[in-house]
């Protein structure tokens, strides 16, 4: 098993874009309510003709039977702002 060591990460462009993108979301989590610890946390990377985007979802550690609870935070990979927050039902 290989050795990732913090100087490495700092070198990976996408470790980076990835690590800013889930800190904006995080803050915009909290702010709407959602605790990040306490949800289970994806990641999708978004591509448009106006650019990439990362789609970070919170939702429920326990989701089976459940529905709502979910928070999507789309954060704009060039510019790291949160365009848009969406809420699942």
């Amino acid at each position: 098993m290989a050795t990732v060591t913090l100087e490495d990460m700092r070198q990976d462009q996408l470790v980076m874009s990835v690590a800013r993108a889930l800190a904006v979301a995080n803050e915009t989590a909290i702010a709407q309510g959602t605790n990040p610890a306490e949800s289970l946390v994806t990641i999708t990377e978004q591509t448009s003709s106006a650019g990439s985007a990362w789609r970070i979802h919170y939702g429920p550690r326990e989701y089976i039977g459940r529905r709502g609870g979910d928070l999507i935070v789309i954060v704009d990979e060039g510019s790291d702002t949160v365009p848009r927050v969406l809420r699942g039902q």
